[in-house]
Formats: C-alpha cells, structure tokens, sequence
C-alpha cells in the first residue's frame, strides 16, 4: 500500500472519472443507490488527500449529461446525495482553503440543489489553496458548442476577430478557464473510455485506468496512480532525446 510520495512529480491538475458505484452495490446485493453513498466516502478522502499532497486543480466527473437518462429513482438519489455531500462539507472545504466550481449545466439541477451549490460556490470563492470541480450535467462535446457559441458571440460584437482565434482562445472560453489542463486522468471501474469528459482538455493528459470501483479507490490507490504517472514520459511531440537533453540542462 502507498501512503506517501517520495522525489515524485504531483500532478498540477488531476481529473477522475469515479465509475463503478452501481456495479460495486450490485455485487453486494445492494440497491445501487448504496453504492453512490459509499462513493461519497471515496469523494472526501481523495479531496482530502489530493490537498495534502499539493494537487492545485482536481476535477470529479460526478454526474454527466446522460447520467439524465438513468431511471428517475436513481438520479432523485444522486441529486440528494449531492446536496447532503455539499452542505456537510462546507466547513471542511473552509478551513482546507479549497474553492469549489461547477463544471457543467447546473441550471438543469434541481433549484434545492443548485441552491446548495451556489451557496457553497460563493462561500468558498476566497479559497485559493486546491480548486475542486464538480462536473455536474457535464458533457464535453456541450462544452465545446458552448464554448464555440460564444466566441461567435464576441465575434458579432466586435470584441474577437475571426482569423486570430487560436487554441488559447478556445481554452479561455471552456468551464475550465483559468486552470491547468489535466495531467494525469483517471478512471476507475474498469472501463477504458473518456465518456465524454474533458475531450479538449484531456488531449495530453497521462490515462490511468484501474478496475477497482470507486468506492474502494482511496488514497493509497491515488498514490499508486501518481507513482504509474512518474514512471511515464511526457513528451508533447517531442522525441525523449529531446526531453531527457531538456531535463539535463
């Protein structure tokens, strides 16, 4: 079991798919719905130990657009999971100086629930420590047309010129604008796919996919994850000539 990080590079922004929790309830017997609660527990332990280890961006994919098409009874659940997760970790997220964000429509969530996230979203605002994003109704290829109605946006008010749009202009345009794209993703549960998560973000990040289910990743499978994620090289195009010479200077 890995419980520390020694001379190892802590990725600036990690991204987790949480996958697993229904699957993980079904093998006990359990309604799915108990799974989601005890992927709640995985949710305060990996935030806790991403802080303390100095991650400055983590993004979890809690709830994605066609998560909608789940049996209503299921996403009620979700949704009240969700509200009871954020009022109860308020003063956690306070006193570790983490802001919260939402990635995602959150105007499609229910108004208590939206409420609750607003309100913790606004309390957490002078946080500057670990930002924690929730993608919640979050798609990536929704991101992408919002992303591109609105540069068409400032192109008809005259404040973008068409032909100087670069990637940067897309990126400052995205629900993640501002932060690092992600370095290492994750995926639990056993699936090897992006679900439509951070399609443009994630175009270089490390992919990391384990078959344990959510709620029994924790914080020594995060370190094992890191430590996957220092024994890879990152290159960007470049050839490891290159990146070894780089790294000697």
């Amino acid at each position: 079991m890995i419980d520390h990080l020694e001379d190892q590079l802590v990725p600036r922004h990690i991204a987790i798919i949480m996958d697993g929790n229904g699957r993980w309830a079904e093998e006990r017997k359990r309604p799915r719905l108990f799974g989601h609660k005890a992927g709640v527990d995985s949710v305060r332990d990996i935030v806790e130990a991403a802080r303390e280890i100095g991650v400055q961006h983590l993004t979890l994919y809690a709830f994605s657009t066609e998560n909608w098409n789940r049996p209503s009874g299921e996403v009620s659940g979700l949704m009240g999971l969700l509200k009871t997760y954020l009022s109860a970790e308020l003063e956690n997220l306070r006193s570790n100086d983490i802001r919260l964000r939402c990635l995602g429509q959150a105007e499609r969530l229910p108004m208590e629930v939206r409420q609750v996230l607003e309100q913790t979203i606004a309390d957490t605002a002078g946080c500057s420590t670990m930002n924690l994003n929730l993608a919640l109704s979050y798609g990536g290829r929704v991101e992408l047309r919002d992303a591109i109605r609105r540069i068409a946006a400032g192109c008809e008010r005259g404040e973008l010129n068409w032909e100087e749009i670069s990637e940067q202009t897309i990126s400052d345009h995205l629900y993640t604008a501002g932060q690092a794209d992600p370095d290492l993703l994750i995926r639990t549960g056993g699936e090897h796919r992006l679900s439509n998560f951070l399609l443009w973000q994630a175009s270089y990040a490390e992919l990391y996919f384990t078959d344990t289910k959510w709620p029994d990743f924790r914080k020594a499978q995060l370190m094992e994850a890191i430590q996957v994620f220092n024994q890879r090289q990152r290159r960007f195009g470049r050839t490891g000539a290159q990146v070894q010479g780089e790294a000697g200077k």
